[in-house]
C-alpha cells in the first residue's frame, strides 16, 4: 500500500487498488463508497455483467439503477472458470490493496479465488467477504436478498402497522448497511495494514450487520424479554413523535421532551395538557400515546398540513411534511448541499444521481467517473498488468 494519499489535493484512499468481484447491492455499494473516497475500484465481472445492469429504468441499454451504486469504477469482465481469466484475475488480485466478493460461502473456493489463496500471493491483502449469514454457522451456506433478510432479522416485525400485514422498509436498508459496516471495517484493515504489512479476512453478513443497526430493539429486548411490536410511525418511548392527520393530509412532529412537549400544547392552544397527568412525563406520554394522538388531531383537523408544519417550525419543533422521493429531492436543502450530481453513461447519456452525502474539509468528493460499461476498461487493465509484470522481471540494481 503506497502513501500517496497522504499528499496534498489526494483523496483519502488515494492509492488504493481495490478489487471489487461483487453482484447487485451490498457489494458493489461497498465499493462504490471506497471509489468515492478515492480507490481504484476494479470491478470484475461475468461476460454477461453484473445482474444488476438488467434492472429497469434501462434507457440507450444502461440500467440506471445500476448506474446509481458503480460509479467511479472501471470493469473487466472475465469468466473465473476459464483458466486464462482466472490468471488476470489472481495478477490484479496480486497489486490489489483489497479485495472485496459477495459469493456465498464456498463458491470462492471452487474458484481458487479463496482469502487463504489470496493471502499467499499477496499478504498486506484485505479481503472482505459479504454475505447473508456469514462464513460458518448453520446457516452458512444459505443465500438471500433484502426482503428476506429483513423478514429474518426482525426488521419486519416493528415495520408498518399492528395487526397489518407485513411490511418491508421501503429501502433496502439490509443490503445497505452491510456495504457500509463492510466499508467502514475494510478502512479500518487498511490502517493495519499499513503499519504491520498483514492483511486480514472480514466477515460482514446481512444478518449481522441488519440486527447491529437494531441496538434500540435488540436492547428492549434484552431488558425486558418482550420483543418490539410494530407502532406505524408512533415511538416505543416517546410522544408526540409520529405522523398526525391534518386537514389535508399528514405531516410529522417530534417532540422528544419535556421542553418540546410544552411548546406543543402552547402552538395548539391546549396548555390543559401540560397538567393532564397521563401525559405528564415523556414515559407517560408514550404510554397514553394513543389518547394523546386522537386530541392533538381533533385540533390538527383545523388547518392545512403546511400551516401546522409553520408553526411547528417557528416554535422550534421538529417537523417535516411526509416526502416522496420527487419532493425530498427537490428541497432546497439538497440544493445548498450539492448532493445532486451529473454523470455521463458510456452511451453518452447524461443523468442525475444522488452523489456522496458527507462533506469533509479539505476534500472535493464530487464523483470522478460514471460507471463503467461493461468490461470497458479491459485494455487498460491488461496493459498494467503487463507493465507490472516487467517491473518484476526486470533486473534488480546492485
Amino acid at each position: 500500500m503506497t502513501n500517496s494519499r497522504e499528499q496534498k489535493g489526494q483523496l483519502p484512499l488515494s492509492g488504493i487498488r481495490v478489487i471489487e468481484i461483487c453482484q447487485i447491492a451490498a457489494g458493489p455499494f461497498c465499493g462504490m463508497l471506497m471509489a468515492d473516497m478515492g480507490a481504484d475500484v476494479i470491478k470484475i465481472e461475468p461476460p454477461s455483467g453484473d445482474a444488476m445492469r438488467a434492472w429497469p429504468p434501462i434507457v440507450d441499454g444502461y440500467s440506471d439503477n445500476f448506474a446509481s451504486i458503480n460509479r467511479n469504477k472501471r470493469s473487466i469482465a472475465l469468466d473465473l472458470k476459464n483458466e486464462d481469466d482466472l490468471n488476470v484475475a489472481l495478477d490484479l488480485i496480486r497489486g490489489a490493496d483489497v479485495l472485496v466478493e459477495n459469493s456465498r460461502p464456498g463458491v470462492m473456493k471452487r474458484l481458487g479465488l479463496d482469502y487463504d489463496t489470496a493471502a499467499k500471493i499477496n499478504p498486506r491483502l484485505i479481503y472482505c467477504s459479504i454475505s447473508a449469514f456469514g462464513q460458518t454457522g448453520p446457516r452458512a451456506s444459505q443465500g438471500a436478498f433484502d426482503v428476506t433478510m429483513q423478514a429474518i432479522a426482525g426488521i419486519m416485525s416493528v415495520t408498518g402497522h399492528e395487526g397489518g400485514e407485513p411490511v418491508k422498509c421501503g429501502v433496502p436498508i439490509a443490503d445497505f448497511a452491510t456495504g457500509l459496516y463492510a466499508a467502514y471495517n475494510i478502512s479500518t484493515a487498511l490502517l493495519a495494514a499499513r503499519e504491520t504489512g498483514q492483511g486480514c479476512h472480514i466477515d460482514a453478513s446481512m444478518l449481522g450487520c441488519s440486527l447491529g443497526i437494531a441496538a434500540l430493539q435488540t436492547s428492549e429486548y434484552f431488558a425486558n424479554g418482550k420483543a418490539p411490536k410494530k407502532l406505524g410511525s408512533a415511538h416505543p418511548r416517546n410522544a408526540p413523535y409520529q405522523a398526525f392527520r391534518a386537514q389535508d393530509g399528514f405531516f410529522v412532529i417530534a417532540a422528544g421532551n419535556d421542553r418540546l412537549w410544552e411548546m406543543v400544547c402552547d402552538v395548539t392552544n391546549l396548555p390543559e395538557l401540560k397538567s393532564d397527568p397521563r401525559f405528564t412525563t415523556t414515559t407517560d406520554r408514550a404510554k397514553n400515546q394513543e389518547a394523546l394522538k386522537e386530541l392533538l388531531e381533533e385540533k390538527f383537523a383545523a388547518d392545512t398540513a403546511e400551516t401546522w408544519l409553520t408553526r411547528f417550525s417557528n416554535a422550534g419543533v421538529p417537523s417535516a411534511p411526509i416526502n416522496d422521493y420527487g419532493a425530498a429531492l427537490a428541497d432546497p436543502q439538497v440544493d445548498a448541499m450539492g448532493w445532486i450530481e451529473t454523470i455521463s453513461l458510456p452511451s453518452g447519456r447524461e443523468i442525475k444521481t444522488f452523489g456522496p452525502p458527507v462533506a469533509m474539509s479539505g476534500q472535493d468528493f464530487r464523483i470522478r467517473r460514471g460507471p463503467p460499461a461493461l468490461n470497458g476498461d479491459r485494455d487498460a487493465l491488461l496493459h498494467e498488468i503487463e507493465t507490472q509484470r516487467s517491473q518484476q522481471l526486470a533486473p534488480q540494481s546492485s
